[in-house]
């Protein structure tokens, strides 16, 4: 018998993998797969458990969101409008030594909220007490590649005890919620961590077939020190030492030379472009159309909330366009549909899980959602990828489906309490400010 657990019938499908725009067409999901997609007549035959109507609504794949601290939603508003050595060394660095794992539990929960009601179903994230990232994550229904921070700062006992924390923690979770939880190791910076404790994170993580998630080239007062102390750029020291894999994920690599570009490119390393918080912090504007005539695989993130204030990943996707095209003085460069890649397919390949999340393909994972297209912000329509790139909102997400579980139906999230999240955030937020 034709059967399926999800029916969605009369949305307009936008697949992310080239084939094309569907419209009037329907997405079976069966056992949190996609089972059967195609024009709605032929989903007349199939019996479902639920069925949801995408009359006026376009169905997409999940955003990626390729870079977050997601805990850090509980420094939202707190650092504003400052210099990024001010802003690190004076406010965030300091309160994050406070930090509790209830602490970061509560915010990454507020941080998957947020994400659940602006679209994204897969983020990457590196900070403090991963566990608790891990326990949000599942908790919320959301898909996750997290990599423990590890820290050195001149402390080579410490960098040496959160790498065997951060090994732990990972083969403790990867593969948790049913597979929705994967793991990296996120050595922070070539500033904070020396070649010595690179290279033992390096073998760390080839030895347990985990990948690595770093800043790379994102202060240039850092980039400067660096090469300064070690007569060498961050990108060359990491090749030097045989760090860079096609498992690395580098984060903002702002700061680059041309030489950097392409190491980056002669080992497949991806790149996870952040726009709002390199500018918000006047970080620089990294050169991400160069990157791509390279052919570097480059995802977008959002970075965390106390530079960005917002996990919106619509917003971040148009100003990641905008950003260039001024930067290059060319209107022609990242068009809408590149862009909509980048958060889709090209975020999961960034993050190595475009074989099973990125678009929306017979036998892939249904992480997907539902935009409502029945907006005056979004009307009229000549240009799908224009609207969902120039003027569509997080808030326009009406349906979010992963792994074949909904959790957001018209703007409802199932799977977490909105309000005790959000009251729950806003007192730990309060006790780390009074202390």
């Amino acid at each position: 018998m034709n059967e399926a657990d999800i029916l969605i019938r009369n949305c307009t499908i936008l697949p992310m993998n080239g084939k094309g725009i569907t419209r009037k067409g329907f997405i079976a999901v069966t056992d949190g797969k996609i089972s059967q997609m195609g024009n709605a007549t032929k989903a007349l035959s199939i019996k479902t458990k639920r069925t949801l109507d995408g009359q006026g609504k376009v169905a997409l794949p999940g955003l990626v969101n390729c870079h977050t601290h997601v805990a850090m939603t509980l420094f939202r508003g707190i650092a504003e409008d400052i210099p990024f050595d001010e802003w690190w060394g004076k406010t965030i660095w300091p309160l994050e030594q406070k930090l509790k794992r209830s602490h970061v539990y509560n915010g990454a929960l507020l941080g998957c909220l947020e994400m659940i009601k602006s679209g994204t179903t897969c983020f990457s994230d590196m900070y403090f007490y991963e566990d608790a990232v891990a326990e949000a994550a599942k908790k919320s229904g959301l898909r996750a590649v997290l990599a423990p921070g590890i820290v050195e700062a001149g402390n080579s006992k410490m960098g040496r005890r959160m790498l065997q924390e951060a090994i732990k923690i990972a083969q403790q979770y990867q593969g948790s919620a049913d597979g929705r939880i994967n793991f990296r190791l996120g050595p922070h910076t070539v500033h904070t961590c020396s070649p010595e404790l690179l290279k033992k994170v390096r073998k760390a993580a080839s030895k347990h077939k985990m990948g690595l998630h770093v800043h790379l080239a994102e202060s240039k007062s850092m980039t400067e020190a660096v090469k300064n102390n070690l007569g060498l750029t961050e990108t060359e020291l990491l090749e030097k030492i045989d760090f860079l894999n096609p498992d690395v994920l580098a984060a903002h690599c702002i700061h680059l030379s041309k030489k950097d570009m392409q190491i980056i490119k002669r080992h497949d390393v991806k790149v996870a472009y952040n726009p709002v918080a390199n500018m918000k912090l006047a970080s620089g504007v990294p050169k991400i159309r160069d990157l791509l005539k390279l052919g570097v695989t480059v995802g977008i993130g959002t970075d965390g909330a106390a530079c960005n204030n917002s996990f919106d990943m619509f917003e971040n996707m148009k100003i990641a366009a905008l950003l260039q095209k001024i930067f290059f003085m060319d209107p022609t460069v990242l068009p809408a549909e590149k862009v909509l890649r980048m958060a889709t397919i090209e975020g999961a390949k960034a993050l190595g899980v475009e074989n099973i999340v990125g678009s929306l393909e017979v036998g892939k994972k249904a992480d997907l959602i539902l935009i409502n297209f029945e907006k005056p912000h979004l009307t009229p329509m000549h240009d799908f990828h224009a609207n969902l790139v120039y003027s569509a909102h997080g808030s326009d997400v009406d349906t979010m489906i992963v792994d074949g579980e909904i959790l957001m139906e018209k703007r409802n999230v199932k799977t977490l309490n909105q309000s005790q999240v959000m009251r729950r955030a806003q007192k730990t937020a309060c006790d780390l400010m009074e202390k």
